[in-house]
């Protein structure tokens, strides 16, 4: 079998078997523990080095990559590099025009080569380097720039931009979806630790949000219609994407959009934060997720207080919420600063709902990388994000969920809100004081 085709096979049958465990045993243990394994095994430089082994192992023509006489240290394959991709010398560059520093760019490039190299249309050849047909398909993604206008920066036709940008998608979506997956009990419990440190509220397991993108598309009659797509993802403190439904109409509300998701049905059904309860005050607390007021308040999912009365425990839970709440904003701001998210997108709905699932799996992929290139951190930027206040949840279906065990189990956190704000102020103060 032809190498890069077996390298590609190889890669898709790990992929494909992991989702397979999940369908077949949604609450097994086992699958649990493989995620990470799976996960680590896919994204770890040795997985990177044998594709690539595999993938240069016979000789190959290319006209945009010369074949490498001996291993080239990695300046060399940056200065390579540069000028076939339009870049400069700069350290800038790459930054500057993938949103990936080089050495994230160079590792991505081995990973994906096999899957890149292997699907080219039927009956053609387009014979272009993995670094090319990459670098094409992320500066759609980064710019938002035109066919017309990648084409005449890369020197291909614009068919072949099209092409590159829509395998890119469909490679990140297909075969390596699982960048983004809901973690197994180990990783929850290490997600809901780091929110208590920060903000003295047990057992949170992330932080649900909701926002919208446009896409403009052209009717019959030459007329643009302009129409949304909502997008609920949830995250962890690091800002790393744990969980993302897209593709619902934009036009709905936060609640109705997560009841129509499969995360809410998964939760309700216990196949997801299952985990035993925490006791706050005596109050069982079982695993739950921070929304804003657009979500209901249920067990498992804890939002903020109405006209919460100053210094009060319902106030030090609001400070609490929206201290939580910030790496969900920050998320959003991120997303939306990738190029072709942060307009109107011009494409059908199907192909914007794989630009926004392809660019949520770079951004985990450059967080595990270490790689802040593309991240927000500055609060002023990314608080703009925050649509709270513009879709509100639906009442009927608020009123009919509300169990008064979530009232219970967020008057419980509350009063532990207080008390860790309380230490926390006393500690400051003694600091301050010595």
């Amino acid at each position: 079998m032809d190498s890069r085709k077996l390298s590609a096979l190889l890669s898709s049958l790990i992929s494909q078997l992991f989702l397979l465990l999940l369908l077949l045993f949604p609450n097994s243990n086992s699958t649990q523990t493989l995620s990470p394994l799976v996960s680590h095994f896919l994204s770890s430089q040795q997985i990177a080095a044998s594709l690539t082994f595999l993938s240069i192992s016979r000789k190959r023509k290319r006209t945009h990559l010369s074949e490498e006489d001996s291993d080239p240290t990695h300046e060399d394959k940056v200065a390579k590099l540069g000028p076939r991709l339009g870049l400069t010398q700069s350290p800038d560059s790459f930054k500057n025009s993938f949103r990936m520093s080089s050495a994230t760019f160079q590792w991505l490039s081995g990973l994906l080569e096999p899957l890149l190299d292997c699907r080219d249309p039927v009956g053609s050849s387009l014979n272009l380097s993995a670094d090319l047909r990459l670098g094409i398909g992320l500066s759609r993604l980064v710019s938002g720039s035109s066919y017309n206008e990648l084409a005449d920066r890369f020197g291909v036709t614009e068919s072949v931009t099209r092409f590159c940008v829509k395998q890119l998608c469909r490679v990140l979506c297909t075969n390596f979806r699982f960048w983004v997956a809901f973690p197994g009990q180990e990783e929850l419990n290490s997600i809901s630790k780091s929110f208590e440190e920060l903000t003295g509220l047990p057992n949170c397991c992330g932080v649900i949000d909701c926002t919208r993108f446009k896409i403009v598309k052209s009717s019959k009659d030459d007329k643009f219609i302009e129409e949304g797509i909502a997008v609920q993802i949830v995250v962890d403190s690091s800002s790393r994407i744990l969980s993302i439904v897209a593709g619902i109409r934009g036009d709905k509300g936060d609640s109705r959009v997560l009841k129509s998701s499969t995360l809410y049905k998964d939760i309700e059904d216990k196949k997801l934060l299952d985990s035993g309860p925490v006791y706050v005050n005596g109050v069982p607390v079982d695993q739950y997720l921070i929304g804003d007021g657009g979500y209901p308040l249920l067990p498992w999912l804890m939002v903020p207080f109405v006209d919460a009365k100053p210094g009060s425990s319902e106030e030090n839970f609001n400070v609490a919420h929206r201290l939580v709440r910030v790496p969900a904003l920050k998320t959003i701001a991120s997303l939306k600063n990738w190029g072709v998210l942060s307009r109107p997108i011009q494409e059908d709905f199907k192909t914007a709902v794989a630009f926004i699932g392809a660019c949520s799996i770079l951004q985990n992929v450059l967080l595990m990388r270490e790689d802040d290139s593309g991240l927000f951190d500055d609060l002023g930027d990314y608080s703009l994000h925050d649509q709270s206040s513009q879709y509100y949840s639906d009442a009927s279906f608020e009123e009919n969920l509300i169990e008064k065990k979530a009232t219970v189990v967020r008057s419980a956190l509350a009063t532990r809100a207080k008390v860790f704000n309380n230490s926390s102020f006393g500690r400051d103060s003694n600091s301050s004081v010595q």
